[in-house]
């Protein structure tokens, strides 16, 4: 055993050295393709932006390329920046999106070498049965099915077995990258959010420390009986190895297979976000990995959906302040409430509250309702696109300066609303996480007063809420039967106006009714 451990560290230094040169001579390239490519021309010209888009697609190719021959964290890191897609340029998101479906191979005899250094004995010694072929694959693991020898079918959660020992010269050569980067693009300096990643990506490496997050976070969410968190198998789990209870269902991603087992889609999206939702503003604890593959959909006791929540080893943990301010800012968002967005977002770090609050919805903020639409216009996204582009320094700094835990915070919220977009949107995200951000500060308030009390502010407070909402849908009906009573007024003096006009007025106006 000493002996195959000692060839593995020859070989994770040798592969080690190509990574770094590798990674090296990536970074070189992109560096000096922006510094050159873009030299003397006008940020705000036709010319920039062709010539800016061509490098971005040369550039994310290239780290495309590179985290796919270094594998392992890089992968992990790489799928990292998909998520971020208020911050990259489409080129990017459009080139790396593929890291998400892309993982590592085991080689062979590799997982029998891991459970023989983690346990002492073979996996089939282990379990009565265990599937060599892996069931699933991740950047950072394998998942393979066994059945315990009480006849108990499980996922066994295996990591590649050399990721622990090339973490620290993987993460120093990341390091030594950005610093280069940021020194040749001050604008660009991400240096600061490896820095503070850093220990989180160690902990995910701990499968022990996975396990006991999702038995924290099982406890936290007792109370949401349609959510379920896999139990752990202890006795057959450590650092890298990880059984939990096999579940049969689907990914929540999977339209097809939801509807076949007879759910609903709506049901489906509006207890994801509650889920997620009470994990942000009454909990803090809050799952930082949401992608459809740790989300699966199945047909509870009561016939409707059931959510498994999976992969718990990315976590992090907003105090409960901090949590309480987060709680008063999305209800001074949603009000419409410049004085107490400004003044929260200051409590929580940040000067330009209007620009943390777009990071935070993924929208514009100002408006004319109170109603936020889950979908946004083709007006909207082109503000976001122009906002990320001509202001991407104040975001950095609005990133940089804000609570750390809101880094992972903001990744789970964006992956939320990407669920939502391939369901095609079924409710009301929004005014869903404004009722549950109402009552997470209202919780939290005078914690000293009874709880009747409490419960009868929160109910005035949500009263307020939907009395805004309905009147605001009472309203855009109100006009549109006015305005279809006048017509037909119009029609009996026959002077009724181009129907091309009319066609556009009642369009417009029946839409922005079924937004609200």
């Amino acid at each position: 055993m000493q002996d195959e451990h000692a060839k593995r560290m020859i070989r994770v230094t040798a592969d080690g050295v190509a990574r770094f040169f590798r990674s090296v001579r990536i970074g070189v390239m992109i560096s000096l393709d922006y510094k050159f490519s873009l030299w003397g021309v006008d940020e705000d010209s036709s010319e920039w932006t062709e010539k800016a888009s061509l490098v971005h697609r040369r550039s994310a190719e290239r780290i495309l390329s590179g985290c796919l021959k270094n594998g392992g964290l890089y992968i992990k890191l790489g799928q990292g920046l998909v998520s971020f897609n208020h911050l990259l340029p489409k080129e990017y998101l459009e080139t790396l999106e593929v890291l998400q479906d892309r993982a590592l191979a085991s080689r062979k005899g590799e997982v029998e070498q891991l459970f023989l250094e983690d346990f002492g004995i073979s996996p089939r010694e282990m379990f009565r049965e265990f599937d060599e072929e892996p069931i699933a694959a991740a950047s950072l693991a394998q998942v393979h099915k066994a059945v315990t020898h009480d006849g108990v079918k499980v996922a066994v959660k295996v990591q590649y077995i050399d990721l622990r020992d090339r973490f620290a010269g993987d993460i120093r050569t990341l390091e030594m990258l950005l610093s280069f980067i940021e020194w040749m693009h001050p604008k660009f300096g991400f240096g600061w959010v490896l820095a503070d990643m850093k220990g989180t990506l160690a902990q995910e490496l701990d499968f022990e420390n996975e396990g006991r997050n999702g038995e924290r976070c099982s406890n936290d969410l007792k109370d949401l009986k349609y959510i379920h968190v896999p139990c752990i198998h202890w006795d057959k789990t450590s650092k890298r190895v990880l059984t939990a209870e096999f579940i049969d269902g689907c990914k929540i991603s999977d339209k097809k297979s939801i509807l076949k087992m007879g759910l609903t889609l709506p049901d489906v999206h509006r207890k994801l976000v509650e889920c997620f939702a009470f994990q942000l503003f009454h909990t803090g604890f809050v799952h930082a990995d949401p992608h459809p593959g740790n989300v699966f959909v199945r047909k509870g006791q009561d016939g409707k959906a059931q959510l498994v929540l999976l992969d718990h080893g990315l976590y992090d943990y907003l105090n409960s302040r901090d949590r309480i301010r987060l709680c008063h800012l999305y209800k001074a968002i949603i009000s419409r409430d410049e004085d107490m967005m400004k003044c929260y977002s200051l409590q929580l770090g940040v000067t330009d509250y209007k620009i943390f609050c777009e990071i935070l919805l993924q929208r514009p903020v100002t408006r004319s309702t109170v109603h936020l639409p889950s979908r946004m216009t083709e007006k909207d996204l082109e503000y976001m696109r122009v906002m990320a582009q001509q202001h991407f320094d104040k975001i950095m700094a609005v990133l940089k300066h804000m609570p750390r835990p809101m880094l992972l915070i903001i990744r789970n919220l964006n992956t939320i609303r990407s669920i939502g977009k391939l369901h095609d949107h079924p409710v009301d995200r929004f005014t869903i996480m404004a009722h549950c951000a109402i009552s997470g500060a209202l919780k939290s308030d005078e914690p000293g007063s009874f709880v009747v009390f409490r419960g009868v502010k929160l109910a005035w407070h949500e009263f307020l809420l939907d009395c805004s909402l309905w009147s605001e849908k009472l309203i855009s009906w109100i006009s549109i039967v006015c305005f279809r009573l006048y017509l037909r007024v119009l029609g009996c003096f026959r002077d009724i106006p181009n129907w091309g006009d009319i066609s556009q007025i009642m369009q417009k106006h029946q839409e922005r009714l079924e937004k609200i």
